[in-house]
């Protein structure tokens, strides 16, 4: 038996929780949410990332849809519930394929059907527009984590790709993390700055998780998680997922991807804009300038040093398909995932290992919100505290 073959068989039964994948968004940009221009139950290789063969192919299990908009999207909460409607569109679309998950138990049960447990993930505290009352309304409709920034910071929180403004979480922020913990929903660390990440980490008395990111050891770009983050995981129970995107685990493509977005740019388009006038720009400088190709091997060196730094148990994988222009070679798409975990048996990763970073861990941490959220509840009321009541 092959370690490919080897890869199929493990997560036949330990199969792989996604902590992001962008395809609501994509199904917005590309179609409008007509899920029938872009029918997932049949392969859709030439638009999108993602479809039903191809995470069947893939051995994934269970997925965080990111409910993912711009943070200089207008009247961000509508479009944020619009996302969450694509979600239950495609969940209603699918039913033999897509389980709704709310719960880590939800997750064993879809796992037990042979089902793709699917949850949701807001990603960008702008979501929320300040308020708590809309937080605990994104969690009622079944968001289950929030990514406290994206790319901008927001008035409470400092973003890992802007200038500082709070320098991390203001008073509301750690507000907002505790509400969260109050309500069993993830605090996601990704995209965040590294001084937010250290005030989420004092402040949570949840397990929080990085639903899609790497280690900035092994490549320096500000998205990644220091070292001194990642050890910090095992006292807090939670997680990092390790991403895919090239631009955040291959220092050659970080140089080039500043180029790239530099060329964007230069033709008025947003560095992270992948309609096709833009796909076209990046594929002409591309020719002029070759692209760095990260591999299944890239990705598995950050997961070799999170392993050294954070243990095992504080591991998962978060691709971001269809969130991003490229992917490494071997992980073009959903059905990749068995390419990596073969290159970790290579490495002499144990089959037991292994269960804990595509399935056991994210199930974990996820329950164990759960618990901390049930002893919340009995102790602490809603909070109805404002920004400018924190924060002035």
């Amino acid at each position: 038996m092959t370690s490919l073959d080897e890869a199929r068989a493990l997560l036949a039964e330990f199969p792989v929780v996604d902590g992001h994948n962008d395809l609501p968004w994509a199904l917005r940009k590309q179609v409008g949410y007509d899920l029938n221009s872009r029918d997932i139950a049949a392969h859709q290789n030439a638009h999108l990332h993602t479809d039903l063969p191809r995470l069947r192919e893939g051995g994934v299990g269970a997925q965080y849809w990111s409910v993912y908009v711009p943070s200089d999207q207008p009247e961000p909460v509508a479009a944020t519930l619009e996302q969450i409607d694509c979600v239950r569109q495609l969940l209603a679309r699918y039913p033999a394929d897509l389980a709704p998950a709310l719960t880590a138990a939800d997750m064993e049960a879809a796992r037990g059907e042979g089902r793709i447990a699917s949850l949701m993930g807001a990603e960008g505290g702008h979501s929320i527009a300040n308020s708590l009352g809309t937080l605990r309304g994104l969690y009622a409709l079944g968001v289950r984590y929030m990514t406290l920034t994206h790319n901008g910071n927001v008035p409470w929180a400092d973003s890992a790709t802007d200038e500082p403004g709070v320098d991390g979480l203001s008073e509301f922020g750690r507000e907002v993390v505790r509400e969260m913990n109050r309500e069993g929903m993830l605090v996601d660390l990704s995209h965040v700055a590294a001084t937010t990440m250290r005030d989420a980490l004092d402040t949570s008395t949840a397990p929080v998780i990085f639903s899609h990111s790497s280690s900035r050891a092994v490549c320096d770009h500000p998205r990644n998680i220091p070292d001194d983050v990642l050890e910090r995981l095992p006292a807090n129970g939670g997680v990092a997922m390790v991403t895919f995107v090239p631009k955040f685990v291959l220092q050659a493509a970080v140089d080039w991807t500043a180029a790239a977005d530099e060329n964007l740019r230069a033709h008025g388009l947003h560095h992270l804009d992948t309609s096709p006038e833009a796909m076209k720009l990046h594929r002409a400088f591309e020719e002029r300038t070759p692209r760095p190709v990260a591999t299944v091997s890239t990705v598995a060196d950050h997961l070799d040093h999170m392993r050294e730094v954070a243990g095992v148990d504080h591991l998962g994988i978060g691709g971001d398909y269809d969130g991003t222009a490229f992917t490494p070679d071997g992980l073009n798409d959903v059905s990749g995932y068995p390419n990596l975990i073969a290159e970790l048996l290579d490495r002499g990763w144990s089959k037991p290992d292994l269960a804990k970073v595509t399935w056991q861990n994210a199930v974990r941490v996820l329950g164990a919100a759960e618990d901390v959220s049930r002893d919340l509840r009995a102790t602490r009321a809603p909070s109805n505290a404002t920004i400018e009541s924190l924060d002035g």
